[in-house]
């Protein structure tokens, strides 16, 4: 059974009724990701506190636009039982997870066995997908901006520990936000590994051991960044058709 994992690094959804959500090629790809016609996707928005204007969007987006059968996880609105949050999970074709505090939604999925039930997703062949706090989850570590929710003026940007499903810290909003760049800078410093980086409506698609670069803007880019012998390394990645192997990604250039 095939992994699918399509991480995205931002872009707007949350736009007047009417108007196309920015990242509308990669969700096309996420939905035909799945090999259905009309695919079941769950939207799980922990990380916005459940925003009720949130899922009305990803509704009318994912649901009239792109014929999926939505359903929402809940978890501060309707507080499931954990039968139910089983239920959901394991029973969809797509899982897309919305934006917001990632440090938050991480520690209550993880109270609450959710961390477990996405790896059985996973392995039985679920789209993992999502947006920021979404793209971020499924690495092994990001770079956040959790503490923003706290207090708006703390721009500091911390490492959040993820489901480890990709060897990586990933950068969500790289290009948007300006403070990204010399942040993942200094924290590349202390962490193993190289750091994926994704500019808004750009997105790494993963499908077993190997992936490829996707946008739905032509001219937004991702970037593989890392410390190698005292220089810091970016490297524009290529957006290509074809899939390239993973373990080429994840390791740094000599």
């Amino acid at each position: 059974m095939k992994r699918k994992i399509v991480s995205i690094g931002g872009g707007r959804i949350m736009l007047p009724k009417g108007r196309v959500p920015q990242t509308l090629a990669i969700d096309e790809e996420i939905v035909n990701l799945s090999g259905k016609p009309k695919p079941r996707l769950l939207f799980i928005p922990t990380a916005s506190l459940d925003d009720e204007a949130y899922c009305e969007r990803i509704n009318d987006h994912f649901g009239n636009r792109l014929k999926c059968r939505v359903e929402s996880l809940l978890l501060y609105r309707d507080k499931p039982s954990a039968k139910r949050i089983k239920q959901l999970i394991l029973n969809t074709d797509i899982i897309y997870v919305g934006g917001g505090n990632t440090l938050r939604m991480m520690n209550l999925w993880r109270q609450l066995g959710i961390d477990k039930l996405m790896n059985r997703a996973r392995l039985q062949g679920t789209v993992l997908s999502g947006l920021s706090a979404g793209s971020i989850c499924w690495f092994r570590q990001g770079n956040s901006d959790s503490r923003k929710f706290a207090n708006e003026s703390d721009k500091t940007l911390i490492k959040v520990s993820g489901l480890d499903y990709v060897d990586a810290l990933v950068c969500p909003h790289y290009d948007v936000e300006k403070h990204r760049q010399p942040a993942l800078k200094a924290m590349m410093k202390n962490t193993k590994g190289v750091a994926i980086a994704l500019e808004n409506c750009t997105a790494i698609e993963i499908v077993d051991d190997e992936y490829r670069i996707i946008t739905s803007m032509k001219y937004k880019n991702a970037w593989k960044v890392y410390w190698h012998k005292g220089n810091y390394i970016k490297e524009k990645l290529a957006k290509n058709t074809e899939f390239l192997p993973l373990s080429g990604l994840l390791i740094k250039s000599n």
